[in-house]
């Protein structure tokens, strides 16, 4: 991992990612001048499942690849495909609200260049730009909703696949008598 000083040429990415989209120049560069601008290498982690750490991450250029780790019955681990995410893609959002171990590993596939925001420099810019503040929470709660959704809808359809819910209640019926 590699901090860029000169975080102005990533202006143009940084306001094309998501989360950002909505701020103004001004918030945008007051965003940019309390975020650390970090350039990552191939299969390097940017964020370890099960760590807590207090940060917000925008791709600004390359992608990286999500995942989770499953164990089996026998003990042994291996890691999860989830998705693969790219430039003005965001991840990280929890980190900014609570402390809570990270949900999957996040690394870069390919070299990616990562906007990463410390709680403390969300605080302080909702502090400082409390229009942006508000717009910035609004697409970072939007976003997490969104999220909330896809995996409400992948678990039922998961449970779906399982066993529908008339069978269960076919097959307690016929263990009871019924």
């Amino acid at each position: 991992m590699i901090e860029i000083d000169e975080k102005s040429t990533w202006r143009a990415q940084a306001s094309a990612v998501t989360t950002f989209k909505y701020l103004n120049p001004k918030e945008l560069d007051t965003l940019l001048e309390n975020s650390s601008i970090m350039t990552y290498e191939d299969g390097e982690t940017i964020v370890c499942e099960r760590e807590i750490t207090p940060y917000f991450y925008a791709i600004l250029d390359g992608s990286v690849c999500v995942s989770v780790a499953e164990t089996s019955q026998d003990g042994d681990s291996k890691d999860v495909y989830i998705c693969t995410l790219g430039p003005g893609d965001a991840f990280g959002e929890a980190g900014i609200f609570i402390k809570v171990k990270r949900t999957a590993t996040v690394r870069a596939s390919g070299e990616a260049t990562i906007l990463r925001l410390h709680r403390d420099e969300i605080s302080a810019f909702m502090r400082s730009q409390p229009s942006g503040g508000n717009k910035l929470l609004l697409v970072i709660i939007y976003s997490l909703l969104r999220k909330l959704r896809a995996a409400n809808q992948e678990l039922a359809y998961e449970r779906k696949d399982d066993i529908d819910q008339a069978d269960v209640d076919n097959l307690l019926a016929e263990m009871m008598g019924n």
